[in-house]
């Protein structure tokens, strides 16, 4: 484990065996980021972006062998991780029940976790908890759309009120400046 990780990831082992799988998740992502690569490096010269920043020749077959290394390593890497947590899970005795997969016919709601019914069955309904976020969200920036449009509404009558009361000063001081002469 890296030295500079938070130490509420290493005060036990299922913290840090949640900290590793955090840590598979970042593998997988830069497996696929490898796979990308080592494609672009199959792919014939000509049909390089001049912005992809990729060799010539035989320059282009060695860095192929060196990504393709890399993306077996990272694999590896990521197998030995998840079957560790897996012996982790077995040891702890986590009971199945915990973590098996939800009933068939089950359609779990569109971006993310459903927040729980009455009746307690996650198929009857409720947003994704992503979905619920979003929602949240949008009446917050409809509140603050309506708040700006309310105060300048309330600075536009000001300004009106304003150009009225000076318009009735400049003529009532027309109106008085010939009576004066």
């Amino acid at each position: 484990m890296p030295l500079d990780i938070d130490p509420i990831w290493t005060s036990s082992r299922t913290a840090r065996q949640i900290y590793a799988l955090g840590e598979v998740e970042k593998d997988i992502s830069r497996l696929l980021s490898l796979a990308a690569t080592s494609m672009s490096l199959l792919t014939l010269p000509q049909t390089d972006e001049p912005d992809d920043d990729l060799p010539e020749g035989g320059e282009r077959s060695e860095q192929f062998v060196e990504k393709a290394n890399e993306y077996f390593q990272t694999l590896d890497d990521i197998h030995i991780a998840i079957r560790s947590s897996l012996a982790h899970i077995r040891q702890s005795r986590i009971a199945p029940s915990a973590i098996n997969a939800p009933p068939p016919g089950v359609v779990p709601p569109s971006l993310g976790v459903g927040i729980p019914t009455a009746d307690g069955d996650p198929a009857t309904g409720g947003r994704g908890l992503q979905e619920a976020r979003i929602e949240l969200q949008s009446w917050r920036d409809i509140l603050t759309s309506l708040e700006q449009l309310k105060a300048a509404r309330e600075r536009e009558k000001a300004q009106k009120q304003q150009q009225s009361q000076t318009q009735s000063e400049v003529q009532s001081q027309l109106v008085q400046s010939p009576m004066q002469e």
